[in-house]
């Protein structure tokens, strides 16, 4: 079976991590006069809620059980004992409400600061990054992640200090009533806790076998979506019907894994406190034929129990679901932590004009420094001229166009625009004067008219000049509102060549000093490419044009052709000169007619 997408490293949060808690607590720094009013509003709700068995034992030894008051007196006291604990009730309802409002808020504050900050966080992060990095892996920071801290505070931190203090209190006012009585509750507590651990220890493995089944089946599901037209096309309908059902098994196999052992643990749980509820009413039992107890100081200590047992109940989730949390936790202040290996160099280059010079100097690279795609590679593209480059796939051309706008740094060597390293100039500026257009184009979601001008300031002269110049007027005119129709995702789907020269207006909209067509026209079909090649031309004048291209047809007429193999230059020339040297570059024109 394939491991269809990715799927998560186990990783287990630490309870105790305090260096993961500092940070959290950092940014509940700001709201702390929201999380003092939620201690105190904990305590007033801790506090009233200790105080309703009290009330009962009151009501049953003070006013039921005494015999040597009247039945009018009996009924006022009851109805007196009645009022105070409806209004213990209603002060435990509001400000448990106002405490979960309180403490919803600033969950919702926080984790919306640090979606915030992680998005913003990565828009500056380098190309290099992405690349290592699945992007279903990134969505799962910025959405799961995030999803399982914010359940952290409100399934969690609004009932757990209300929970940790109403044990504590519990335990110490059961103590003060009957220590005979309390101790043999006691004795189910080691217990209760080895349980919990246990639970907490084998549900946490369950949820991991099923995270990791489900990260399976929606790789294979966003697999077979995006690939169903070579689906269909080769018949592979039933294989990949058989594989789903073979994921699906799987995945319910986990999950009644997992409602197995819900099923073993709560019984448990019933059983024990239901085993300690017998032993008390046998124990107190005695005790009140005795003498030696109340009737209402033993309901009283049910009460208590009933109040005990049901927060040991509910620990074991809530401490998977912070053990989730602090896993997500990690994993988000691990890409907080990531930083920009590209550096600007000191003193900072930002020019009134570029020419559009570019010398590549002895030049080093490889994605990992064992492979290098270029050893000492240099190379000279002059101002104002049209250069072509050609070579087999992975010679390393489109290395040297990402290399240009600073996608990633050279291991070695030195890299010059107009002669000033490319390390000086600000990453704004340099992507400003440098235009690149990809084989893979992107269309914003919007109008025509954004992604025309997408993010530069154009006047209505200057985007229809713009239009003209790169052809797009008969797209324009065809249009059902021109350029202000709705492109992309939810709007009008455009052909493969429409969106190209619409990338091709984007960069143009720059007036870039330098020009960088990476395997522009690989996609598109013949017309298309002539439409844009005649648009091209238009946008080669006063510009320094560096074309990357397979189809020959569209390097012919550059100023140079270099001739690029297992990155190094091989040749280099003009058309005609390449083909009277009968190589490397012959062979190609040669392939590429037949």
């Amino acid at each position: 079976m394939r491991n269809y997408g990715y799927t998560e490293k186990g990783q287990v949060g630490s309870l105790v991590d305090l260096r993961i808690w500092r940070r959290i607590l950092g940014y509940c720094r700001r709201y702390w006069p929201g999380l003092v009013l939620a201690v105190l509003l904990s305590l007033l709700v801790t506090g009233a809620t200790l105080g309703l068995p009290r009330l009962m034992q009151v009501g049953i030894d003070g006013y039921i059980s005494r015999t040597d008051l009247g039945l009018q007196q009996q009924v006022s006291g009851l109805g007196r004992v009645a009022v105070k604990y409806g209004l213990l009730v209603g002060l435990i309802f509001l400000s448990g409400f106002c405490q979960v409002v309180v403490l919803e808020w600033i969950g919702q504050m926080v984790m919306h600061r640090l979606r915030q900050e992680l998005f913003v966080h990565l828009l500056t992060l380098e190309v290099a990054f992405f690349q290592k990095q699945p992007a279903g892996r990134l969505v799962t920071r910025l959405t799961n992640d995030i999803q399982n801290m914010h359940e952290m505070f409100t399934s969690v931190m609004v009932t757990l200090f209300n929970d940790l203090l109403k044990l504590c209190g519990i335990l110490i006012l059961l103590y003060l009533m009957n220590v005979r009585l309390a101790l043999v509750m006691t004795i189910f507590l080691p217990v209760s806790l080895a349980l919990t651990v246990w639970f907490s220890k084998m549900a946490r493995e369950r949820f991991r076998a099923i995270r990791s089944q489900l990260a399976r089946l929606n790789g294979f599901l966003q697999e077979a979506v995006s690939n169903m037209t070579i689906v269909q096309l080769y018949g592979r309908e039933r294989k990949l019907a058989a594989e789903y059902t073979e994921l699906t098994r799987g995945y319910l196999q986990r999950t009644f894994a997992q409602i197995r052992l819900f099923g073993t643990f709560l019984p448990l749980t019933e059983f024990m406190g239901t085993t300690a509820v017998a032993l008390i009413l046998w124990y107190g039992g005695r005790e009140v034929i005795g003498k030696t107890l109340t009737l209402g100081e033993l309901a009283a200590f049910f009460f208590y129990m009933r109040l005990f047992f049901q927060p040991m109940r509910e620990l074991s989730q809530k401490y998977s679901i912070v053990q989730s949390a602090m896993a997500s936790a990690e994993r988000i202040f691990q890409v907080l932590d990531t930083r920009r290996t590209m550096e600007i160099l000191e003193p900072v280059y930002v020019p009134e004009s570029v020419a559009g010079a570019v010398r590549f100097e002895k030049v080093c690279f490889g994605y990992n420094q064992e492979q290098l795609i270029l050893e000492n590679f240099s190379l000279e593209l002059p101002a104002g001229k049209v250069t072509a480059l050609i070579g087999p796939t992975g010679s390393g051309k489109s290395t040297l166009a990402g290399m240009l706008v600073r996608f990633y740094d050279p291991l070695a060597g030195t890299i010059l625009l107009d002669k000033v390293d490319l390390r000086r100039y600000p990453l704004e500026t340099l992507r400003n004067v440098i235009g690149i257009i990809m084989q893979d184009v992107f269309i914003l979601p919007g109008t025509v008219r954004e992604n025309l001008t997408a993010g530069s300031v154009l006047a209505g002269g200057e985007v229809q000049a713009l239009v003209e110049q790169t052809g797009l007027q008969p797209l324009i005119d065809r249009l059902p509102e021109g350029l202000e129709t709705v492109i992309g995702e939810g709007g009008l789907e455009l052909s493969a060549g429409e969106k190209q020269l619409l990338s091709f207006g984007r960069v143009l909209a720059r007036n870039p000093a330098l020009l960088i067509f990476d395997e522009a026209t690989a996609a598109i079909d013949t017309e298309s490419e002539n439409i844009l090649e005649n648009a091209v031309e238009k946008g080669f004048h006063d510009r320094t044009v560096l074309v990357i291209a397979h189809r020959l047809s569209t390097i012919r007429r550059a100023d140079l052709i270099l001739v690029m193999e297992e990155g190094r230059i091989v040749e280099q020339g003009s058309h005609e000169a390449l083909m009277a040297q009968n190589g490397v570059y012959k062979k190609l024109v040669e392939i590429d007619h037949k």
